[in-house]
């Protein structure tokens, strides 16, 4: 059964509101013996660029600007306190949220990262990389990001794998996935949808072979990939009923499947791409997370290195 001990919760200063706090709360209050960890990284350029002022008073105005922001967090998470979780605050001054993040999830240990998410323009996108995107890139333990709304007990799941890949690596991450949801909707009296997603006929095979049937080649790459999810879901003991195979790109179909489903929760892996491949390619959990109108659990390979933390162990 997984649990989660050590929650990593990012606070965002620039709302009143805390999505990530509500839920990572609901998530302790299912685990019990649960630990709380409030990250606010702040950070402003000015105080840095202030040339008539010492280092010492720099440090003493930034000191007070921290100061400032963990009363304000204090004030915000007093409304938790009767839940009886135990919850602690930090406040870092640091000018890449994402790495402040990361270095808090290494050097703590901790289980889990809750995270709120918005849309991310693509302008935007294309000029730097947004905090989201390197997390879960770069994330050692899973990541939650959270949208508007509410988990809702008795609600719909979705465990999305690729059951089609012969990789010993996506195949445990398969794995990974399928009981970690599993588990989840234990706890969530919530029901597991188990997906798989397959490419469907390229457009110019069906040009250039005009003896090609593209109905009959469809049906049976459908049919093989629905062989192969009931066969992952009889291992995990989820019924047929349960599993669902749509033809499409995942960044594609899965928010729809989504939205169909009125999903509360979509769990699924990413392989942590990063450099000139990252820039290219991308990694699909980062198109999803985008058009998903639910929750989004990321999950890497067990034996999945951080790059911060090789960059550490080489150094």
């Amino acid at each position: 059964m997984v649990t989660y001990q050590r929650i990593l919760v990012v606070i965002n200063p620039e709302q009143e509101r805390q999505i990530a706090l509500e839920r990572a709360f609901k998530i302790a209050e299912l685990h019990p013996h649960s630990r709380l960890t409030l990250l606010l990284s702040i950070y402003d350029f000015s105080y840095e660029m202030t040339a008539m002022l010492s280092s010492e008073e720099r440090e003493e105005m930034r000191q007070g600007v921290m100061s400032q922001r963990r009363e304000w967090l204090d004030d915000i998470v007093s409304a938790y306190q009767t839940k009886q979780i135990e919850w602690e605050i930090k406040v870092v001054w640091h000018n890449r949220p994402f790495e402040s993040i990361i270095q808090e999830a290494l050097e703590q240990h901790h289980d889990l990262v809750v995270k709120a998410t918005h849309h991310h323009n693509f302008l935007q996108t294309f000029i730097f990389t947004p905090t989201d995107w390197h997390l879960l890139r770069k994330c050692p333990c899973p990541v939650l990001l959270v949208k508007e709304g509410h988990w809702k007990r008795g609600g719909n799941m979705i465990a999305a794998i690729n059951c089609s890949s012969d990789d010993p690596d996506q195949k445990r991450l398969n794995e990974r996935i399928t009981q970690e949801g599993s588990d989840i909707a234990e706890l969530l009296g919530a029901n597991l949808y188990l997906v798989n997603t397959y490419p469907g006929t390229p457009m110019n095979v069906a040009i250039e072979l005009p003896e090609f049937d593209p109905h009959a080649y469809n049906e049976a790459i459908r049919h093989h990939h629905e062989n192969l999810l009931l066969s992952h879901a009889d291992k995990f003991g989820i019924g047929h009923l349960w599993t669902r195979v749509a033809e499409g790109l995942p960044e594609e179909v899965l928010p729809d499947l989504a939205e169909e489903l009125n999903a509360n929760l979509m769990v699924m892996g990413c392989v942590g791409r990063t450099g000139l491949s990252a820039a290219l390619l991308g990694n699909t959990a980062e198109h999803v997370v985008d058009r998903l109108s639910c929750d989004l659990l990321i999950l890497k390979p067990a034996d999945y290195i951080c790059p911060v933390e090789s960059r550490r162990s080489q150094s």
